[in-house]
């Protein structure tokens, strides 16, 4: 009678490089980063389908409560995707910019800088306004450029 366990724990030693390989395959989808990667569905299921920024016309301006301890409202717009049709919520940042963006503007929408996680005490929203119709939503802040006419 040997001492050595039969199939408990790792394979090892010489002719287990099959074994080995296939547990590893194996064991690469319990890592959710791999899962998420590798399945496809984080990207279906991402708004912007895998790009950095997407463009947008404003379906409204709506202002989202601020999480506890914080008490403020938080100043955000409702957009339609161009590409796919997606509505998703965007939050304005800066004081007092929610003035420079009507509804029906054209707004380019960035992620929040999280990968998908709202930021702060916004529940829910994931992107923020960087542009509107082609003007840096900064430059209109501070009064550099005006918005065009349209």
């Amino acid at each position: 009678f040997s001492f050595h366990q039969l199939n408990m724990g790792k394979p090892r030693g010489i002719r287990t490089a099959r074994r080995m390989r296939n547990h590893r395959r194996e064991q690469k989808w319990h890592d959710l980063s791999f899962k998420k990667k590798h399945l496809g569905t984080a990207l279906k299921a991402n708004p912007f389908g895998g790009a950095s920024h997407a463009k947008g016309i404003v379906i409204e301006k709506i202002g989202i409560e601020a999480k506890q301890p914080n008490s403020a409202i938080r100043k955000c717009v409702r957009v339609q995707l161009i590409k796919n049709g997606k509505k998703i919520t965007a939050f304005v940042p800066r004081d007092g910019c929610l003035n420079f963006i009507d509804e029906n503007d054209e707004v380019l929408v960035s992620g929040f800088g999280r990968a998908g996680h709202a930021v702060g005490d916004i529940p829910g929203v994931r992107f923020k306004v960087a542009k509107v119709s082609n003007v840096a939503l900064l430059a209109l802040y501070k009064h550099k450029k005006d918005k065009p006419r349209s």
